[in-house]
């Protein structure tokens, strides 16, 4: 709770060039009419970036409001709007990932940092679900074969053919936060088994999940996976997680599906085996450079379906979704109540 006994200013940044998640004037209508009493409301009007973690400098427009604010509200904190903030007690993003955030300066201050961790776990469970039965399910041979006008059931009824149902399936999900374990909800009612990697482990399995394991026990758990799914932050821990070693600890017939960062598997090892048919298929909606540059092996691929970073794409549910949480923990704030979704900085997450 800030001890400022003047005007307390509150810049919000949310004025994104993606019209997805720019913030409507609805939603900056409802700020205003939900603020607590006492604060001055600065909205930047200037385009931001949402791609990632956030934009990587701030406009003009921000860096002129920023000085007095108490709190910041945007797609992440710039360092140099960080450092013109003097007065600065909260910044809350409304993204999920805080990888650029933790490098602005906050990390080694007293500022306090909350995301918008679980707000895009809704839609972006769907995509997983529907990117393992693409797989599952044969639909990339379907749509090629439809492409060529071929009608033929061999791929599908074939001795070895990789058609089978989520039912039964054992998933390996690395990161039981909100987006693994929205995830984890779906499949586990379509009767699959989810194992979640989790940092600490004696917590117990979330729900949505059979058992929780180590992120030292993977090894263990890859051979045994029918699906893989990334749907955790991005770490010292995690970063380079899928090497070319662990990629081939996985089974032939597994489907890995990443909605984390991209940063977090080796391409061109997944490349490798996917085109020697040594995986059945990767979902990937993340990768290590944005937009996937055209000479990437991946495009060509049958067995990679390669998305544009749009799995959280949800038009008319992401803002209500998200403020709501914003304007809770801004009372929570102003109350002196713990935060929801309070980042540590140690932690990465």
């Amino acid at each position: 709770m800030s001890t400022l006994t003047d005007v307390r200013r509150i810049v919000v940044d949310l004025a994104a060039t993606s019209r997805n998640w720019a913030i409507p004037p609805h939603g900056e209508a409802r700020i205003r009419a939900e603020a607590p009493p006492g604060w001055e409301i600065a909205v930047v009007t200037a385009p931001t970036s949402s791609d990632g973690d956030g934009p990587q400098g701030a406009s003009t427009e921000a860096m002129e409001l920023i000085p007095g604010a108490e709190v910041y509200f945007g797609f992440g904190i710039t360092p140099d709007l960080f450092s013109a903030a003097k007065r600065l007690r909260w910044v809350h993003s409304a993204a999920a990932g805080v990888g650029n955030v933790l490098k602005s300066g906050i990390a080694e201050s007293d500022v306090l940092l909350t995301n918008s961790a679980g707000v895009h776990g809704p839609p972006i469970a769907e995509f997983v679900v529907a990117g393992i039965l693409h797989f599952m399910r044969g639909l990339d041979v379907a749509i090629e074969q439809q492409r060529r006008g071929e009608w033929s059931k061999a791929f599908f009824v074939a001795d070895d053919a990789p058609i089978r149902e989520v039912s039964g399936a054992r998933v390996v999900i690395v990161g039981t936060g909100g987006l693994g374990g929205e995830a984890a909800r779906r499949l586990t009612a379509l009767g699959a088994t989810c194992v979640g990697i989790r940092r600490r482990p004696e917590l117990g399995a979330p729900d949505g999940f059979a058992e929780a394991a180590a992120l030292s026990d993977l090894d263990k758990e890859l051979p045994r996976a029918d699906v893989l799914v990334l749907a955790a932050p991005l770490t010292a821990d995690t970063n380079e997680l899928m090497t070319r070693r662990r990629l081939e600890l996985l089974p032939p017939t597994a489907i890995i599906v990443n909605v984390a960062r991209g940063a977090m598997i080796d391409d061109e090892a997944l490349a490798d085996l996917l085109d020697a048919q040594r995986l059945r298929g990767a979902v990937l909606d993340v990768f290590r450079q944005e937009p996937l540059a055209t000479s990437s092996r991946l495009w060509q691929l049958r067995s990679a379906l390669v998305v544009p970073h749009v799995s959280p794409v949800s038009p008319g549910r992401f803002w209500p979704r998200s403020l709501d949480l914003f304007l809770d923990n801004w009372r929570r704030y102003v109350a002196g109540q713990p935060l929801r979704n309070l980042v540590d900085k140690k932690a990465g997450y």
